[in-house]
């Protein structure tokens, strides 16, 4: 994770790294680890019914902002 000095990592729907809305790809890159993993926690959290784990990911897709074209 190489930012220069004074510069601020922002957390980006991906659009490169996405199978449904680039959620669990933009964290991935956040986070700098593998997109499966956050995918797994993803279906983890919808084992027990679905709500664990569907309203914080549409949550998610709403609120953090897509990737800015050319990133």
């Amino acid at each position: 994770m190489s930012e220069e000095k004074g510069t601020r990592r922002k957390l980006y729907r991906s659009r490169r790294d996405r199978w449904v809305a680039g959620v669990a790809g933009g964290m991935a890159e956040y986070w700098g680890i593998d997109a499966s993993l956050i995918r797994l926690i993803w279906v983890i959290l919808l084992l027990p019914g679905g709500l664990p784990g569907a309203v914080p990911y549409l949550i998610c897709a709403i609120v953090i902002p897509r990737e800015p074209e050319g990133r």
